[in-house]
């Protein structure tokens, strides 16, 4: 069974740089996706980006393009988020999460196995 466990996150002025990370154990598969989340209250979980763990496919949502970077180490068995230039409207709480759907999979209901969420608050 995967356990997912992230950090990194904290207070950050607007056009800071945070960096999540997130550590992932149990058995690793062929078909593992790993994605990054976030939501707000009241909202719905939103996809941020996701990294197919042996291809190294990456995709990222367009409100994140050109700012976030998704990186896996497979050895340490450790997924990161690099996130520059932030903005307030990136306040949100950041999940990590591992699908085993074909493709590279962005909707919330294709992952089965979550962490338990860091806080990444973007204010001056």
């Amino acid at each position: 069974q995967v356990q997912l466990v992230e950090s990194g996150g904290g207070l950050v002025q607007p056009g800071g740089s945070l960096t999540l990370s997130c550590l992932r154990s149990g058995r690793i598969l062929s078909t593992d996706t790993m994605g990054w989340f976030r939501q707000t209250p009241g909202k719905e979980r939103e996809f941020v980006a996701v990294v197919k763990w042996f291809s190294n496919d990456r995709n990222y949502a367009d409100s994140v393009k050109g700012r976030f970077t998704i990186s896996r180490d497979v050895v340490k068995n450790t997924m990161n988020l690099q996130m520059n230039s932030l903005k307030p409207e990136d306040t949100a709480v950041y999940y990590c999460a591992r699908s085993q759907v074909p493709g590279v999979p962005t909707t919330p209901s294709s992952y089965n196995a979550w962490g338990q969420g860091t806080q990444v608050t973007v204010s001056s």
